[in-house]
C-alpha cells in the first residue's frame, strides 16, 4: 500500500524495516489504532475469544505497541485513529493514554488528533487548529491534558461549528498552550 502511494495506513501492526523506509520515503501517515488490539486482548482475557483469536490478539497488541514506539523514533508522521467498533463506542479517547504509554508526549498525542489528522484528511484549512475563520470545533476538559492525557476521557464541553453541544458545570474555561 505504501509503495502504491496511499496517504495513510491504519493499524500497521506488523511492520518491518522496509515499512519504515517507505513511510519516510512516501510521507504517508501511520494511524496506529492501538486501542483496537488492546480491546481485542481484553476480550480474550475475559474469555470472549477462541484460543486462536486470543493468541492473535496477544501478538497484535504487542506488535502494535512496538511498531508505534518505533514510528515515533523513526520520525514517521502519525495521525490519531482508534478503529472504534472493535472497542466499545465512547471509549475512543483511551487511545491517547496508549499513545503516551508507548512513547509519545501528551502534547504530541493531542496534536496527532487535531493538527495532524486534519492535514491527513485534507481539511486543515477549516479544522485542526483554533484560529479565526475555522470551524470552531472545540472540546474542553477540567485540568491540563498535557499533564494528564487521561483527562480527555471525560470531556465536559463540546462545541461544533461554533455551537455549544455540551456544557458541563459552570466552571470558567481557559485555554492551554
Amino acid at each position: 500500500a505504501l509503495r502504491a502511494g496511499v496517504d495513510s495506513t491504519e493499524h500497521g501492526t506488523f511492520t518491518n524495516d522496509e515499512t519504515f523506509r517507505l513511510y519516510k520515503q512516501s510521507g504517508a501517515y501511520y494511524v496506529a489504532t492501538l486501542l483496537a488490539p488492546a480491546a481485542a486482548l481484553a476480550d480474550g482475557k475475559r474469555g470472549a475469544l477462541t484460543a486462536a483469536q486470543f493468541e492473535k490478539a496477544r501478538q497484535a497488541a504487542g506488535n502494535a505497541e512496538k511498531s508505534f514506539a518505533r514510528a515515533i523514533r523513526e520520525g514517521v508522521k502519525i495521525a490519531y485513529g482508534t478503529d472504534t467498533g472493535v472497542s466499545p463506542h465512547g471509549r475512543n479517547a483511551e487511545e491517547f493514554a496508549l499513545m503516551v504509554r508507548n512513547g509519545m508526549s501528551p502534547a504530541m498525542a493531542i496534536r496527532s488528533a487535531t493538527v495532524d489528522a486534519s492535514e491527513l484528511l485534507g481539511i486543515s484549512a477549516r479544522a485542526g487548529t483554533i484560529v479565526p475563520g475555522k470551524d470552531a470545533d472545540i472540546i474542553a476538559v477540567e485540568g491540563n491534558p498535557t499533564q494528564n492525557v487521561r483527562l480527555l476521557e471525560n470531556v465536559g464541553f463540546v462545541m461544533k461549528h461554533g455551537r455549544v453541544h455540551k456544557l458541563g458545570g459552570q466552571r470558567q474555561i481557559t485555554a492551554v498552550d
